[in-house]
């Protein structure tokens, strides 16, 4: 019952978040850029299984956590359907890296990468080179 009205005044801005607990939230960015991709039905569908365990201390706030992520759709990053997207990391990377990281990388042009060649899909209301910013 502790867990949860802490979990509700956090929400409700009434109780900072502790340094774990706002990693734990900025974490969120790099997991769905490596492990989310656009699908037919869904733009931001998750191709990963992650399992988090959380604990708490007797006050409530948390005091550590593990993840165990694995990848549930491993052929994503080779090919898509039309209108589908691989990871959403490919293209926050290509479109978000600035001039000296596409110089640094050797990065080309979208079309020059057979694996996510279908096509730039954008995804409404998603900016992939802000993402890329967020993601990093």
């Amino acid at each position: 019952k502790q867990w949860y009205q802490r979990r509700v005044a956090i929400t409700a801005g009434q109780v900072n978040m502790g340094d774990l607990e706002l990693q734990l939230l900025q974490a969120n960015p790099i997991l769905e850029a490596f492990g989310n991709a656009k699908t037919v039905k869904n733009d931001n569908s998750s191709r990963f299984g992650k399992f988090i365990r959380i604990n708490f201390d007797q006050s409530g706030y948390i005091s550590g956590a593990n993840i165990e992520t694995y990848l549930l759709e491993k052929s994503r990053a080779t090919r898509q359907a039309l209108s589908e997207r691989s990871f959403h990391i490919f293209y926050q990377f290509l479109y978000g890296a600035t001039k000296d990281m596409k110089e640094r990388f050797l990065l080309e042009d979208i079309n020059n990468y057979p694996f996510i060649s279908n096509g730039y899909e954008s995804i409404a209301g998603q900016d992939d080179s802000q993402d890329f910013l967020d993601t990093l």
